[in-house]
């Protein structure tokens, strides 16, 4: 895990973690969230949550899932807790507009971080202000001032969850150094539903090949774990 990977002072590990069907889809276009994944597999996403010190999440993730981005296992927690940790990582998540604080992001244990351009601070500080810590890194948001703040703060590895436009930004400007992908045993095939990511210009081209750090059966789940090649 990447817990003692990125020395005291340096931004944080980044960790990208997906579940995805066969051809690159995070959800399809029902009301329903799909669930791709299986249950030995989200206790082993559970477990990588609980090597991290932050997870983060685009807020159209949170506004479409409402998820709660705690640790699930007693264990698990307990063990965080025996370290000096808090028992659940911060939570973080970037937005141009407001958010509802009844949300699950907002109401549930851990600290929460929100980033927001600089326009929409004085709003979002009056909305969110008793439920989270609301900062901004300029306008538009700078992904590498916002690893450098997380630094600051003591976050040494940041896993980042989604949803497809926010792996794109971390993706296209280099600053991931590990990716776990959960291949799900199907396909989606709707035009309209979000994809792991979207257009734009990677890094990791035939060039700069990404590591295969471990490949996975659980149980009809393919984990393919790979290394950014700057990590290799």
């Amino acid at each position: 895990m990447p817990t003692d990977r990125t020395p005291a002072g340096t931004r944080p590990y980044v960790l990208i973690s997906a579940a995805i069907s066969l051809d690159g889809y995070l959800d399809d276009t029902s009301n329903q969230r799909l669930r791709l994944s299986n249950p030995d597999d989200f206790d082993r996403v559970d477990a990588v949550r609980a090597d991290c010190d932050a997870i983060l999440v685009g807020a159209t993730t949170i506004r479409r899932d409402n998820p709660r981005l705690l640790i699930a296992s007693p264990t698990r927690r307990a063990h965080r807790a025996a370290q000096g940790r808090p028992e659940h990582p911060t939570k973080i998540t970037l937005t141009t507009k407001g958010l509802d604080p009844s949300l699950a992001f907002f109401t549930t244990a851990g600290d929460k971080i929100v980033y927001c351009p600089q326009p929409a601070l004085p709003a979002l500080e009056k909305e969110l202000a008793d439920v989270a810590d609301v900062t901004t890194t300029g306008n538009p948001l700078d992904l590498g001032l916002i690893l450098d703040d997380l630094a600051g703060r003591g976050i040494r590895t940041l896993m980042v969850e989604g949803g497809g436009t926010i792996h794109t930004q971390f993706l296209t400007q280099d600053l991931v150094d590990e990716i776990h992908l959960a291949i799900a045993p199907f396909f989606v095939g709707e035009p309209g539903a979000p994809r792991f990511v979207g257009h734009g210009t990677f890094p990791h081209n035939p060039a700069r090949r990404m590591h295969i750090a471990e490949v996975r059966q659980i149980g009809d789940i393919a984990l393919v774990r790979y290394l950014a090649a700057h990590r290799r």
